[in-house]
């Protein structure tokens, strides 16, 4: 007899054999990868998805503070903690950044007056043997890396310790005022792949997604946003219109496929944003989804959701990888929300769409020169939000002065779903540029196929009107004060007519630069120019705006005066950035030969009325992709000056930085208006915890876990809005601090 099995009865076996341990190889892989909290998102994928069993729907309103960390200043702080092994790290103490004992609180150190670093958080990298740790963050448009054992700058990295994010982007980088992204960037093997903030004005820089190397700062691949000759994509501009128009960036959470190697970007809106005569076309890769190698940046799909966009529909919010169950198949797809209320799913690795878009016709622009287009792609899954404001969807808790006011608008303007913006009539659009769904708002049960997104329905209101020279108004004492500045101090330089001589030229050079950072030039002096430091605070400011500037202009840079804090401070600043001998303007003309529109437009962003409409005005949704359809949506959030703090209608404006976890134990963890924390059922929708904080929380939550035990981060550092109690003045409130919950020993 033969011992040995036939081939046909051994296979089956081998082969079931291999498939498990291949499934239980890969399970272990997105387990390690969810059960730590080292980036912005929790992992690569943006999920903010954990792995943890100790709290349960059973236990979790059992939850309590296990302990807290006060920033031990007024600072709203909009950072997101990250945990490595059993070290947090947070900003807090006059934009410090502190490394803490996670089971304790305690300091291990702190490196101090970090102004400028980007405020929603830092990337943690370390090598194979892990002797190498690193956090790799974006401070006043450099890249950074700070020792993540001993917080000393890693001065090798780079030159001098930084990278100029403004050199490479087809621009004069000491014109560029701002370019570093919102969020941190996401680290892949040794790669930190980051987006960019440039603004959203004519002429603001590019949006190029790049990726450097961890170690030695060197720049590996850049993707071009807007395309350069010869590249996919550049036919859908105008000729050279790389070389003038601007954002088309990714300021927001890059999804990374770690297994694949993929980088899903979600990209944003090319400027100007509400007027494109300039960039007639569709204009990829605004409004899209794009899949690129991770390794090299390579194209790999991509897929427009808004065409030639004028209403800021960024896809801001990060894609979402899940595997989805179709007809019987498990497809690996990857999700994206939007800002006006669509999801659209697609194949993670072809690009497929896995539900029907419909291309659908919308009505043209009355602007001159300007072609909107026919069409705009229309998701088949159900819209998770309106897109239109009616008289009879008008907030009815408006007094009857402002709803007559309202109905009056509202006949005299359009709304409705691309509607184009025109300068003879407002245009209502829902949701408007926050949203809909945006960063920090969507989150995955990656398994499950479960997709989380918060939304909240935030109308805007443009109207357009013609760019001109500003508007001078000032008093005439005041104007005489600023001639007599300028012909004393500045005109030998600066020319009789400002047009420039010796100094360049100053004409409406405060629609180019920050208050701050002009009062600094005058008082302190910059290369050749001496500074003045007898002008008064009243004369700077009305020079500022004689010069066409907004003294009240929001600087992102936040400068504050270097400050020493208690603790244990190892440095201090960073790396010392070296400041440019000569400062070219910002762009404000088209390049020579480029056809463009005689007169440019712009708008307000028109988000004065975040209640617009009748409640709910805030919620959190579920999605169940394997049916496309909405399992359960619950409102959230807060409101004081129209509800008087009923909960069910949620609040206006309600979940704007805010931001979720979702566990492995089936908990959806929520953060919103008004300093509230829910933990809802993943699978129902059910209330199983609330809590109000001391103060408002504007930030995305992190989780870790230490001995078996699980804890929960929350930032609570912002004040509270008008329209939201304010519960910091409460007896027993907590200062401004990271407060981490737990649930109490022996539960």
């Amino acid at each position: 007899m033969n011992p040995r099995k036939p081939f046909y009865i051994i296979a089956p076996i081998f082969f079931g054999i291999l498939i498990l341990v291949t499934f239980l190889s890969c399970q272990k892989e997105v387990s390690k990868e969810h059960s730590t909290w080292t980036h912005y998102g929790g992992s690569p994928d943006q999920s903010k998805f954990f792995v943890g069993a100790e709290i349960t729907k059973v236990n979790v309103s059992q939850l309590e503070v296990a302990w807290i960390y006060p920033t031990e200043d007024e600072t709203p702080y909009f950072f997101s903690p990250i945990i490595v092994d059993s070290v947090m790290y947070v900003m807090g103490k006059s934009s410090s950044l502190i490394a803490l004992n996670v089971e304790t609180g305690k300091e291990i150190w702190i490196h101090s007056n970090l102004n400028g670093l980007t405020r929603r958080g830092i990337n943690y990298w370390e090598s194979k043997d892990k002797k190498n740790r690193r956090l790799i963050f974006t401070i006043n448009n450099t890249i950074q890396a700070i020792d993540a054992v001993t917080g000393q700058s890693i001065m090798d990295f780079g030159t001098e310790g930084y990278v100029d994010l403004r050199v490479g982007v087809d621009r004069d980088p000491t014109s560029i005022r701002r370019i570093q992204p919102m969020v941190p960037g996401v680290i892949y093997e040794d790669l930190l792949i980051i987006g960019s903030a440039p603004g959203e004005n004519y002429f603001s820089p590019p949006g190029h997604v790049r990726a450097y190397n961890v170690v030695t700062g060197k720049m590996e691949w850049i993707f071009h946003t807007i395309p350069h000759p010869g590249e996919f994509g550049y036919e859908t501009w105008p000729k050279d219109a790389y070389k003038y128009v601007g954002g088309v960036n990714v300021w927001s959470e890059i999804t990374v496929d770690t297994e694949k190697g993929i980088a899903y970007l979600p990209v944003g809106s090319p400027t100007y944003d509400y007027y494109g005569a300039d960039r007639n076309g569709s204009n990829l890769f605004g409004n899209s989804i794009v899949a690129l190698d991770a390794r090299t940046g390579e194209r790999i799909w991509h897929y427009q959701t808004v065409h030639h966009d004028l209403w800021d529909y960024d896809l801001s919010p990060a894609p979402q990888l899940l595997t989805i169950n179709r007809n019987g198949k498990k497809i690996d797809a990857v999700a994206v929300a939007t800002k006006h209320g669509f999801v659209f799913v697609f194949d993670r690795v072809t690009g497929e769409p896995l539900f029907p878009i419909e291309e659908k016709p919308f009505p043209p622009s009355e602007m001159p020169d300007e072609k909107a287009w026919p069409t705009q792609p229309i998701s088949s899954l159900p819209n998770f939000t309106r897109n239109e404001v009616t008289k009879a969807a008008l907030n009815p808790y408006f007094p009857d002065s402002i709803k007559q006011a309202w109905y009056k608008r509202l006949e005299e303007g359009k709304s409705g779903l691309y509607v184009p913006p025109s300068d003879k009539y407002e245009t209502i659009m829902m949701p408007g540029a926050l949203g809909g769904s945006n960063y920090g708002n969507s989150a995955a049960d990656p398994e499950k196929g479960m997709m989380y997104i918060l939304t909240q329905e935030h109308a805007s209101i443009y109207k357009l009107n013609k760019v001109e020279p500003p508007k001078i108004d000032l008093s005439i004492n005041e104007i005489q004060r600023v001639k007599a500045l300028y012909s004393s101090t500045c005109q030998t330089c600066h020319g009789v007519d400002m047009a420039g001589g010796v100094g360049p030229s100053l004409i409406n050079v405060g629609q180019h630069v920050f208050y701050d950072e002009f009062r600094s030039t005058v008082i302190n002096g910059k290369g050749q120019m001496p500074g003045f430091v007898h002008v008064d605070e009243e004369t700077l400011k009305a020079m500022y705006r004689y010069l066409g500037g907004n003294p009240m202009s929001f600087n992102f840079r936040r400068n504050q005066e270097p400050t020493t804090p208690e603790g244990p401070v190892v440095a201090s600043g960073g790396a010392k950035i070296k400041p440019d001998e000569k400062k070219a303007a910002p762009t404000s003309e088209y390049p020579e030969g480029v056809d463009h529109p005689a007169v440019r437009y712009t708008t307000e962003y028109g988000l004065e009325w975040p209640g617009l409409a009748a409640p709910p005005w805030s919620s959190l949704v579920a999605y169940d992709l394997n049916e496309g359809a909405i399992k359960w949506k619950k409102p959230v959030g807060q409101d004081s000056l129209y509800v008087q703090g009923d909960q069910s209608k949620g609040a206006p404006g309600g979940v704007l930085r805010k931001g979720m976890i979702v566990t492995s134990s089936g908990i959806v963890f929520s953060t919103a208006k008004g300093g509230k924390l829910y933990a809802f059922d993943a699978d129902n929708g059910e209330l199983l915890w609330e809590e109000t904080l001391s103060q408002e929380s504007n930030a995305q939550p992190s989780m870790y876990m230490l001995n078996g035990k699980q804890y929960l981060v929350i930032n609570a550092t912002s004040n509270f809005a008008k329209d939201s109690y304010d519960h910091s003045k409460k007896p027993g409130a907590l200062p401004k601090a990271y407060v981490v919950y737990a649930l109490p020993e022996n539960k």
